[in-house]
């Protein structure tokens, strides 16, 4: 994997090791990671996919060490088969959220557009609501309830996202917008020369790592039925809001509202309300 390189170019009136020096930390970093981690009888593996093995991995580690909890609704052969069962929803819903949300129009002149995986591009929200699916079916036939289920898995996600911003960060996708600042990067795949935000990392930070502290936090004691998940909501809905301002938008799509709002964030609003309703209710219907 190529390294992240300081451009190896200074002014022509540098004459000293002081100036050189100044004139190099003065450089953005260059963004050259190769998204391929190995290739196999002409078959690329790419980061990103191995970090949706990562993702899967801390799913059923976390979610194995919770099942031995007394309030657990599931047993640690039951997470393995959530975990099966949630895969397909993540990819399902990922790809179906990705192609109506951000590609509509290539969609209709290539409705095979949804089965090229390999292509690129999943969204967050549709895996959400894949998964959402998978939860209130698999709930449902354990007898155990779609809320209560949705509590078990929200602190099992976000170390999962952070893996896939990484994903993202490595692959050079997803970089951020325009900047001065001194961690500044040029992306290779911007095909533009710009020092960029690395709101990959950002995004890393705050839906993953910040998310899973706040979250694993909170659920560490009883809550009741349903809190747990609508403050994953909530804090996924804010944080990746937050990331959205440093992340540049889908070129095909741009600023909406009048330059207000990012897809990203809009389909982050609804999660944030929903959130909401279930903490108040779940607060609610808790006996006093």
């Amino acid at each position: 994997m190529a390294a992240i390189l300081r451009p190896n170019r200074i002014r022509t009136r540098v004459c000293g090791v002081g100036d050189y020096n100044r004139a190099m930390s003065s450089a953005p970093l260059i963004h050259n990671l190769d998204p391929i981690a190995f290739s196999v009888g002409g078959f690329s593996i790419y980061w990103y996919s191995l970090m949706y093995l990562v993702a899967f991995a801390m799913f059923w580690l976390l979610g194995t060490l919770r099942s031995h909890r007394s309030d657990s609704p599931l047993t640690a052969q039951q997470v393995g088969d959530l975990l099966f069962w949630g895969v397909v929803g993540v990819v399902v819903g990922g790809r179906l959220g990705y192609v109506l949300a951000y590609v509509p129009a290539e969609l209709l002149r290539d409705p095979l557009l949804v089965l090229r995986i390999r292509d690129g591009g999943m969204s967050f929200h549709g895996g959400l609501i894949g998964v959402l699916v998978v939860l209130w079916a698999y709930g449902r036939q354990l007898g155990c309830g779609f809320l209560r289920l949705g509590d078990f898995v929200a602190p099992l996600v976000p170390l999962g996202l952070a893996a896939g911003r990484l994903g993202n960060f490595i692959g050079g996708e997803l970089y951020g917008r325009v900047t001065d600042v001194p961690w500044g990067m040029v992306f290779a795949s911007a095909n533009d020369g710009l020092t960029r935000h690395p709101s990959q990392l950002y995004q890393a930070g705050l839906e993953g790592l910040l998310l899973f502290a706040v979250i694993w936090l909170y659920s560490s004691r009883p809550r009741p039925v349903g809190a747990v998940g609508g403050v994953f909501l909530i804090g996924y809905g804010v944080l990746r809001s937050l990331g959205e301002l440093f992340r540049e938008p889908d070129a095909h799509l741009g600023f909406l509202f009048g330059g207000v709002l990012t897809m990203g964030q809009l389909l982050s609003l609804p999660m944030i309300l929903m959130g909401l309703g279930l903490v108040v209710r779940a607060y609610r219907a808790q006996p006093q």
